[in-house]
């Protein structure tokens, strides 16, 4: 009991970090989809920021990237908790705020297309993020004592 009370965290880590990192290589322009751009198309238009339609999947990448890294190694494990909770509040508010919906849609292929998996991803790994602040609230800087 001891033993998985003392790993049990690893299965949401593992979550997060597949979920984080699952996306990378389209962020990163290593390959290439329709619906990535799509969605920093819209976002972009939304905050009517060209830099956001150019830049933001590399950005977005690096912060997912980093977190990953923190997630998986135990000593910065809280501060990629912090890094996943903001990115994926950012992904949630922008999924349920802006023209990008929930449920994504666009053409690949001059097909229609849709998902909703993004969204509801973004939703587990945020809750995810909570339990392991929670979790080691303790270790947080600042407040940690405080709680």
């Amino acid at each position: 009991m001891d033993f998985l009370k003392k790993h049990i965290e690893w299965l949401p880590v593992i979550f997060m970090v597949i979920v984080l990192s699952g996306s990378l290589p389209y962020k990163f322009g290593i390959l290439s989809a329709a619906q990535p751009t799509h969605i920093f198309n819209t976002v972009g238009e939304w905050l009517n920021s060209d830099l956001f339609k150019e830049y933001g999947a590399i950005f977005i990448g690096i912060v997912e990237l980093v977190a990953s890294i923190s997630l998986i190694i135990p000593k910065t494990r809280i501060y990629g908790a912090i890094l996943a909770l903001g990115t994926m509040a950012g992904a949630i508010f922008f999924h349920l705020f802006t023209p990008l919906g929930v449920t994504v849609q666009w053409i690949e292929n001059g097909l229609p297309t849709e998902d909703t998996d993004l969204f509801y991803s973004a939703v587990l790994v945020f809750i995810c993020a909570i339990w392991l602040l929670l979790r080691r609230r303790n270790e947080l800087p600042i407040i940690g004592d405080m709680l």
